[in-house]
């Protein structure tokens, strides 16, 4: 199936109750960012459809068997994974061409692992323990037998980034489908076709009831804030920028409904002196070349040693100048776009920012010359952790070198972040990078490159990178209520 079967010339549709229909406010413009020109069309709701979708949801938990049957949920949710891999070149190619994805990507985090790992959360519907005996007990004299039990929440707004669309998009479908919830889900404007393809799988070839999923794509932020505030909704799990996320939160707080959040990052890779340090040096920058550094948990400050630091620049300047931003439909392609001129402008107005500071440029710096919205991988130097480029997320391949004087002062700097989302130790004395492990208050810590993306591993922050965890048991949990129940005997 090509691209155009699944989203056709006239534009996408939104998935409400069951039905593909499109937007009150007819539709939005999509845009190549490897060429800068326009993509085609997505269906543009209003704020009719947004509650038309919230409608739908909200009867779908309330009078369908679908919160109460589990099997049914796995069965679905293995449906789904089916079609999306028998629509996976269709899908591969959107992604490709909205997201400005790299095509090597598309095999793993960005298309197909996603999809397979929907698998495990069928799998947990089936087999999570979903009562819990805790025992008989006689609190104040009266003898009772009490039952732990999980049921599903009920209603959840999912409102998504557009990095890694279809990542983000299933950690968030998969866990709370598979927990007995209903979803309006809200995608990015910046990758509206990423989710109605998904949508239009849905409607087409799956047996999910009408109104458990609903997707709803539209130019205008003002429907995230509506679903957020709705009543009818009893849970929001948002992907996003921290500044949002507070905003989520506030907007949330009026009807007190549970908020999942994993917000920005700004990482530390930390070097200890006795890791081969070129090697580690190299191993960060091309990791923030990766998807043009559009990721919340890329390691985005390098610390060094003092006494190696220009050992470590070298090696870094060599790997980001060998890495040469470029068209994400070919194969070999590790960076290609960032998401639009927005997003550019943005880095730009950060690099000069690391000048203005009195920052270094080593390599990169500028926009990549042709078409679309390219940036050279950068390097930055001779600016201290306090400096806005070492606090703020950039979103860009952009890694900014700072030294450090011991392990001790390797963690101090490492936390010094409004952040704390993951994290990367390089070294040789397992004792030295335990104790850096132990001391890096982060919600995810690679060591020696190991990789912590999986579906059954939970994902989340500390302090301002977000609320919960998503993947794995603890993100399934998310999406659950814990109640008790004690019969007398």
């Amino acid at each position: 199936m090509s691209p155009s079967d699944l989203i056709p010339e006239s534009g996408s549709r939104l998935l409400i109750d069951g039905k593909l229909t499109p937007g009150g406010d007819g539709v939005f413009t999509t845009s190549n960012p490897a060429t800068g020109e326009p993509l085609g069309h997505a269906a543009d709701a209003d704020a009719a459809d947004m509650d038309a979708a919230i409608a739908a949801a909200r009867t779908a938990f309330d009078t369908t068997d679908w919160s109460r049957d589990a099997k049914a949920r796995a069965a679905g949710l293995r449906q789904l994974r089916d079609a999306l891999q028998d629509n996976i070149e269709a899908l591969r190619e959107i992604t490709i061409a909205e997201a400005g994805a790299p095509r090597m990507l598309t095999s793993g985090p960005q298309l197909e692992g996603p999809v397979a790992d929907l698998a495990y959360f069928a799998d947990l519907a089936e087999t999570y323990a979903w009562e819990t005996d805790l025992g008989i007990a006689s609190p104040m004299g009266i003898k009772s037998s009490r039952t732990l039990r999980r049921e599903p929440i009920g209603v959840v707004g999912a409102i998504t980034p557009w990095n890694f669309p279809h990542q983000i998009n299933f950690a968030k479908l998969g866990p709370a489908l598979a927990a007995g919830n209903t979803v309006v889900l809200k995608p990015a404007p910046d990758t509206p076709w990423c989710a109605a393809a998904v949508g239009r799988i849905i409607a087409e070839h799956t047996d999910i009831p009408a109104g458990v999923v609903n997707i709803v794509t539209s130019d205008d932020h003002g429907l995230g804030a509506q679903l957020v505030a709705d009543p009818r909704v009893d849970m929001i799990s948002f992907t996003g920028s921290t500044a949002t996320g507070k905003s989520v939160m506030t907007t949330a707080a009026a009807s007190l409904k549970k908020v999942f959040l994993e917000l920005g990052g700004k990482s530390a890779f930390i070097v200890l002196d006795d890791a081969d340090i070129a090697a580690a040096a190299s191993y960060a920058a091309f990791g923030v070349c990766v998807h043009a550094g559009q990721g919340c948990a890329i390691s985005t400050r390098l610390l060094v040693p003092r006494a190696h630091h220009d050992q470590a620049v070298e090696a870094a300047a060599r790997t980001l100048a060998n890495i040469k931003p470029d068209n994400p439909a070919k194969p070999g392609t590790v960076c290609g776009p960032v998401i639009s001129e927005r997003q550019l402008a943005r880095i730009e107005r950060y690099l000069d920012l690391a000048r203005t500071e009195g920052g270094t440029i080593v390599t990169g710096g500028k926009r990549a010359d042709g078409p679309g919205w390219f940036i050279e991988p950068t390097l930055i130097t001779g600016l201290p952790n306090s400096s806005r480029v070492a606090q703020e997320e950039i979103f860009g391949p952009v890694l900014t070198v700072i030294p450090f004087d011991g392990d001790a002062d390797a963690v101090r700097i490492a936390n010094d972040s409004p952040y704390g989302l993951s994290g990367s130790v390089w070294g040789r004395d397992p004792e030295r990078l335990r104790t850096v492990v132990n001391g890096v208050r982060t919600g995810t810590l690679s060591v020696n490159g190991g990789i912590w993306y999986s579906a059954d591993a939970p994902f989340g922050g500390y302090k301002q990178s977000g609320i919960g965890r998503e993947m794995g048991v603890l993100g399934f949990e998310e999406y659950t209520e814990t109640k008790l129940i004690a019969t007398g005997c």
